[in-house]
């Protein structure tokens, strides 16, 4: 087999196939000894019927046919692994060639168009420097961490005035488009100034008082006309506010460890700059990422984008999109595909590896996040398709310490960052256990395979690939 590659725009290849008689051969030996064994002929017992026969019953067109369909994934991944060509989605295959099967020699010629993972080539992180909030914790900020834990001890209380920002009310909604009620909900309830229900709400509902009603257009937010103006009908059945416990001693012994108020403010304080730091490893990463994406001019493949938006629409059951929804979940996903796509290339790189027990504890921790015996996670994980997502999104994170660890950073006050103070460390002896020996095989068969499968196309350098077809 024969093959040539053309590069037609930056996440986009032409793959050019040439298959000789030889590589046709054995194919086509096995599509007539397979159906062989299907075919009934008296006279002869199945998977002994000859060739001519099947020829004679069949054809040998449709034999020929089923050869090409059963090899034509492996001449295309035979393809992509010669010009270490690493895809993003389905290719588009043309036949230039067909098969003639009268011809004493068998040849076919096909090329496959398909959208891959662009070249990014990653300049040299320590002469990149970032700029992140300071880690600061003031007095108000501190004052907020102890009022919401004193919310989570709070009782709602029965109001008689009209509702205000912060309010908890409970509601009775309904919406109509032209006239129709399309939707409705009961006794619902909502703290004003959430924000988190529909456009508009907050301002209708300031200033009610319960028992009253009003309307107000809002475009819906979900369902099957998503996105739609429709009208709103909004009656208030009770208006409460929340009563905050007393910052005391007694409080600071209901809600902690701790004896005094003064000692669970502390704590607090600790908790807040401990949150602020990882605020700014977490800005500093985001940082370096907007900046790579932009100085390299990193690309998402559009049509990868494009069916990706559109499942992801799908998923939250919008069935018909408007092009305004297609135009901006195209967006979304194409920041988050560049994203992947940056740190993938970081990834390679640094020259990042992930061994067969990072992945096992990796996937041991997230069996112990949701509740399941290892063996039933990896295998919905295995049906899902997941286990490739898993596999590259641990290199990330270890790709993300790393470059934190070479990058510079200061904060806005112009003071020198050190961003490796706050950075974890992946250690091995630190992963999650297995819990038998079972589990320790099955996490080194499902790693094994998993590395030198997946990575082999996807991460390059993370892992050696092994003998076997790579797969997608």
């Amino acid at each position: 087999m024969k093959s040539a590659v053309e590069v037609i725009d930056p996440t986009t290849v032409k793959l050019t196939i040439d298959v000789a008689p030889e590589d046709l051969k054995t194919p086509v030996e096995l599509a007539y000894k397979e159906i062989s064994t299907h075919v009934r002929v008296p006279g002869f017992r199945p998977g002994k019927v000859p060739s001519r026969i099947i020829d004679q019953r069949i054809g040998r067109g449709a034999v020929i046919q089923q050869a090409v369909e059963q090899e034509l994934d492996n001449w295309y991944r035979e393809a992509l692994t010669e010009h270490q060509v690493e895809p993003m989605g389905p290719p588009e295959v043309e036949f230039t060639k067909e098969i003639d099967p009268a011809s004493p020699e068998l040849s076919l010629a096909f090329t496959a168009v398909v959208e891959t993972r662009p070249k990014i080539d990653i300049p040299d992180l320590t002469k990149i420097k970032v700029e992140v909030a300071p880690v600061e914790l003031t007095e108000a900020e501190l004052d907020q961490a102890m009022d919401g834990l004193r919310a989570r001890f709070a009782t709602l209380v029965p109001v008689d005035r009209p509702a205000k920002d912060g309010d908890f009310a409970t509601l009775d909604l309904t919406a109509q488009i032209d006239g129709q009620e399309v939707d409705s909900v009961s006794s619902v309830s909502y703290q004003l100034g959430g924000g988190n229900m529909l456009d508009g709400l907050d301002e209708a509902l300031d200033g009610l008082s319960a028992g009253e009603t009003t309307t107000f257009e809002a475009p819906l937010t979900g369902g099957s006309r998503a996105g739609e103006k429709a009208l709103i009908t909004v009656t208030l059945e009770a208006v409460k506010e929340r009563e905050l416990p007393a910052a005391d001693d007694e409080f600071a012994q209901l809600a902690s460890e701790f004896d005094t108020i003064d000692e669970l403010r502390e704590s607090l304080r600790e908790l807040g700059l401990k949150s602020k730091q990882t605020g700014q490893l977490t800005e500093a990463r985001n940082k370096l990422t907007e900046h790579l994406i932009e100085t390299l001019a990193v690309p998402a493949p559009p049509g990868v984008v494009a069916a990706n938006a559109e499942h992801h629409l799908e998923h939250q059951g919008v069935a018909e999109p408007t092009e305004e929804q297609l135009d901006k979940a195209k967006e979304e996903v194409a920041a988050d595909i560049k994203q992947e796509l940056v740190w993938d290339a970081i990834a390679r790189h640094l020259g990042v590896q992930v061994t067969n027990r990072e992945l096992g504890g990796y996937l041991a921790q997230m069996a112990a996040d949701v509740g399941v015996d290892l063996e039933t996670f990896i295998d919905v994980t295995q049906r899902s398709g997941e286990l490739p997502h898993f596999v590259r999104q641990f290199a990330r994170n270890k790709a993300s310490v790393e470059a934190l660890r070479q990058i510079k950073a200061e904060d806005t006050n112009g003071n020198e960052v050190d961003l490796a103070a706050s950075l974890p460390e992946f250690a091995e002896e630190e992963l999650p256990p297995v819990t038998s020996e079972t589990d320790d095989d099955l996490i080194e068969d499902l790693a094994d395979e998993a590395l030198s499968e997946e990575l082999a196309i996807d991460l390059g350098a993370l892992a050696e690939a092994s003998d076997e077809d790579p797969k997608d």
